[in-house]
């Protein structure tokens, strides 16, 4: 890749609609082009033009049915970059206006999904708590130890390795601009805390917020403090 392809890249997530496009997409649903005109405040012909755009680079991917197009994150690698450049491009010093958006702002800052893993506050807490008890080995890069693959299984949690998508990595958290885990093994993590209900969506978009059942669970199987979650 030359400096001009990668300018050309650089610049489908240079615009304010197409950015909040892929960071709504961060939910790891299919949106139609309809529901991410409304999200994002634009016209319908407008939102056309820029997934237009996002698929054609490589960002999106789509699938039409019937009448409906429908357009997702188009895999894991995207959802990384796109999470990283947020953390990167920092929060900014203008805060949420009005309470519809501070509380937007803190449902997603305490626990919410970066494309099919854990984020946020949540995240960044069952990570920290596998590495403190060895079920994580953080070095030159991070593995799951051992006692890490024997801990999935004890959860009844599979680790299916498909493809390229490596077994664990880490992901820049933006709201808390430290690492949560990602991968195979944070996708599993979070598919089974969502499937057996420790953790519930809040709403539409990409907040979740831990229940007292999970909160119990992610007590006992990882010492994590109930009042950290919430």
């Amino acid at each position: 890749m030359g400096a001009r392809e990668l300018a050309s890249f650089a610049a489908l997530l240079a615009d304010e609609t197409r950015a909040g496009f892929c960071l709504a997409l961060l939910d790891g649903r299919a949106w139609t082009a309809g529901e991410l005109a409304r999200a994002g405040g634009v016209a319908a012909s407008t939102a056309s033009e820029h997934l237009g755009k996002l698929v054609a680079g490589g960002l999106l991917s789509e699938a039409r049915q019937g009448r409906h197009r429908y357009v997702r994150i188009a895999d894991e690698g995207v959802a990384h970059l796109v999470e990283e450049l947020a953390a990167y491009a920092g929060g900014g010093d203008t805060a949420p206006r009005g309470l519809r958006a501070v509380n937007a702002e803190a449902a997603l800052a305490r626990g919410r999904t970066c494309y099919d893993h854990l984020a946020g506050r949540l995240g960044i807490a069952i990570t920290e708590a596998m590495v403190g008890r060895g079920l994580l080995e953080v070095g030159a890069g991070v593995a799951l130890s051992g006692q890490g693959v024997e801990w999935f299984g004890e959860l009844g949690i599979p680790l299916e390795v498909r493809g390229r998508r490596p077994l664990v990595r880490v992901c820049l958290d933006w709201t808390e601009r430290k690492p949560h885990l990602a991968g195979v093994a944070g996708a599993a993590l979070c598919r089974h805390a969502m499937e057996v209900g420790w953790c519930e969506r809040v709403g539409r978009g990409r907040a979740v917020r831990v229940t007292g059942g999970g909160e119990r669970v992610l007590g006992a199987v990882l010492g994590i403090s109930a009042e950290s979650l919430r």
